[in-house]
């Protein structure tokens, strides 16, 4: 009987230890912490909207995000600016902050804007995290 059982385990641990790791895993190459908030001052919060890539999920537009980070290779300065975006000239500050990791490497960017159609106009769906 003891036999049995120190095979089972014996299988058990195996079996754990190929099975393939989960998508929302701690071990996820690619996510970043998402704020945007009013004005030049970047958020001191700790909570914000995650953006998971490994599949996409976690963000209303998660899809289009990650294939504008995608393209960008995980830099957010190099997404490419829509084409006829048409922004007012309105002075309404958002500063934009992203934290995490694309394919392993950290990132870490914050950015203020001169209006929130100004920041999706050049960096995508990334930080469009209405709920519109």
């Amino acid at each position: 009987m003891r036999t049995v059982r120190a095979g089972l385990l014996a299988a058990l641990v195996l079996l754990a230890c190929a099975a393939p790791a989960r998508p929302d895993a701690p071990g996820e190459d690619s996510w970043l912490l998402l704020t945007v908030t009013q004005g030049e001052t970047p958020s001191t919060a700790r909570n914000g909207t995650t953006l998971r890539c490994d599949p996409p999920r976690g963000h209303r537009h998660a899809a289009e995000a990650c294939a504008d980070l995608t393209r960008a290779n995980g830099h957010i300065p190099d997404i490419p600016p829509r084409e006829n975006a048409i922004c007012p000239m309105l002075y309404a500050p958002v500063t934009a902050q992203a934290t995490g990791q694309w394919q392993g490497h950290p990132i870490t960017y914050t950015h203020t804007f001169p209006n929130p159609c100004t920041m999706t106009a050049q960096t995508g769906a990334v930080f469009t995290l209405d709920e519109t």
